[in-house]
């Protein structure tokens, strides 16, 4: 049987459709052989730890991140924390230094009120016969307060962490040397060597010098004048002899 095709283009149309169909067992079949290759294997099994590797990095890096930022913050709580207490550590630390300045003034001030007494008793018991003073002064006057705002001063000024209740004490110590100069008058010279070794025998008094000895004319005789330069020392406990003041009430 004749069969006409009376449509023009329909059988050019039926054989492109079949032409152009995509054969999948075919596909299927080539890429499993590509598979089965070594080296595609290799490379498809480096990719993946590749990716893996990151990915696991990743998530280390994520973790480690969380710690340290923790850690941080703990610090910094620290920290401020820790400021606080220092500076209160400071300010208590400055309240204790004025405190020991003070008392170290204090302490200076009250043991230099037997100093001129003792001096004065010890000159007067030493003073011989056909002998007088007519002038006893002071040559290094420093008063406890100059030192100890001299001490102050120089403690704000120093760039290191100055002791100040220790400058203060070297301070006062220094004024607590009571250098003093005796100026008299004598008609007997073995009188003036005399004195000079009772002074010097004296456990308040030291360092006893002759300055200058002269001859002068007083009411119409000649006598000697002298200067005597001498410090006060602090005696041992041994020397010191105290004695109970009592006082009646009526």
């Amino acid at each position: 049987m004749i069969e006409i095709n009376l449509l023009p283009g329909a059988g050019k149309k039926n054989r492109n459709r079949g032409g152009s169909s995509i054969n999948f067992g075919a596909l299927a079949s080539n890429t499993l052989a590509r598979i089965r290759d070594p080296y595609m294997i290799a490379a498809v099994a480096g990719v993946a730890l590749a990716v893996a590797a990151v990915f696991g990095m990743y998530t280390y890096q994520g973790g480690q991140m969380r710690s340290v930022e923790a850690s941080l913050q703990t610090a910094e709580q620290d920290s401020i924390r820790f400021a606080a207490i220092i500076k209160e550590k400071r300010k208590t630390e400055a309240q204790r230094d004025s405190v020991l300045t003070q008392l170290t003034l204090i302490r200076s001030i009250d043991g230099k009120r037997f100093v001129w007494p003792h001096i004065m008793d010890e000159v007067s018991r030493a003073l011989p016969q056909y002998t007088w003073i007519t002038q006893v002064v002071q040559t290094n006057s420093v008063d406890p307060s100059n030192a100890a705002q001299q001490a102050s001063a120089a403690g704000d000024t120093s760039k290191k962490k100055d002791t100040s209740p220790q400058a203060l004490a070297d301070s006062l110590e220094a004024a607590d040397r009571t250098n003093f100069q005796i100026v008299g008058n004598t008609v007997d010279i073995q009188a003036l060597t005399r004195f000079m070794k009772m002074l010097e025998a004296s456990p308040f008094i030291e360092n006893v010098q002759l300055i200058k000895s002269a001859m002068i004319i007083a009411e119409g005789k000649e006598i000697t004048e002298f200067q005597l330069d001498a410090a006060y020392q602090k005696p041992d406990s041994s020397a010191i002899r105290t004695i109970p003041v009592t006082l009646s009430v009526r």
